[in-house]
């Protein structure tokens, strides 16, 4: 989201979960015109509960790691707790940034994290996280950070065709669980509760689409259990990656729900678990939405984050 307001089934989904933590997006950090700089930053509409820990999430382009990105760092400190003070939002004790990082920018993103860290001396700043992606389980850890949060989402390949559940699946999670035990950085995990609608035209990916009411008859027809065909050409706005952008979608495109079940989370959990122990001292669900919220039901909640 790139505004906080929560509904009121939300925060009776916060209490009732007896949640303790938001992991808050405030900014992006991007690469525009040659120049590294925020984008989309937050907006608050109503100031978070008191009894929660906000922990500021930044979300770093793999591309500005090809510039000066440290030279940011500093900046990025004061631009998080200038957005605390300015919506009256208590001091951070905590932020977390997320970058898909590969093999060729990890120098560039670990030495970013030692001038961060460095930059948080003097201020309320004590704990600095970081995501973790299966793929850079295999990497030497991250430096100057006190935990990881792995991401137990987005595991598959969007764009093919034939992949069942792109979210989260155990056979796509199975060949990096050999890397957990000897990763030298304590984890957590992240599990999904969100669907994405993906259109294809015949076995070609066009675009995740947005919350589309798939309901109406005009232009879709269900033809089996998540799967959709498009009856009536129309242009409608789409997401892909981290832009928006517009889609044209003709007749005879398909768009497939993809959303793991509770059960299948569960069994990657327990993957997880015989080979972390205590990888789940602390779970983050991801995201909290009115919609999402719905997705599983209380007691599946319960043995997600609880169990």
């Amino acid at each position: 989201r790139t505004t906080y307001r929560l509904s009121a089934a939300e925060r009776g989904f916060i209490t009732a979960h007896r949640i303790r933590k938001l992991y808050m997006r405030f900014f992006d950090v991007v690469m525009r015109g040659g120049d590294i700089e925020p984008n989309a930053t937050i907006q608050f509409v109503g100031r978070p509960d008191t009894a929660l820990e906000v922990i500021p999430t930044v979300f770093i382009d793999e591309p500005c790691l090809h510039g000066d990105i440290s030279r940011i760092a500093p900046l990025l400190v004061r631009r998080v707790l200038q957005i605390c003070a300015t919506n009256d939002v208590a001091p951070p004790r905590e932020v977390q940034i997320d970058c898909d990082y590969t093999a060729r920018t990890r120098q560039a993103y670990y030495s970013f994290l030692r001038t961060l860290r460095k930059s948080m001396a003097g201020t309320p700043l004590s704990r600095l996280s970081v995501t973790v992606r299966l793929h850079q389980l295999s990497m030497p850890v991250p430096p100057s950070v006190d935990y990881g949060v792995l991401m137990m989402y987005n595991t598959g390949d969007v764009s093919d065709y034939r992949c069942k559940n792109p979210i989260l699946s155990l056979s796509a999670v199975k060949p990096y669980l050999r890397y957990l035990a000897g990763y030298r950085l304590p984890l957590c995990a992240a599990y999904p509760n969100f669907q994405w609608q993906l259109l294809f035209r015949r076995t070609q990916f066009q675009a995740i689409l947005h919350s589309e009411d798939l309901s109406d008859s005009t232009v879709y027809r269900r033809v089996s259990r998540g799967k959709y065909l498009v009856v009536s050409s129309r242009d409608l706005p789409a997401f892909i990656g981290d832009a928006g952008d517009d889609c044209h979608i003709r007749v005879g495109d398909s768009v497939f729900i993809k959303s793991p079940t509770a059960a299948e989370i569960m069994s990657v959990k327990r993957a997880l678990e015989s080979r972390r122990r205590h990888i789940h001292d602390q779970v983050i669900i991801y995201d909290i939405n009115s919609q999402n919220i719905q997705r599983y039901n209380f007691q599946e909640y319960e043995k997600i984050i609880h169990y």
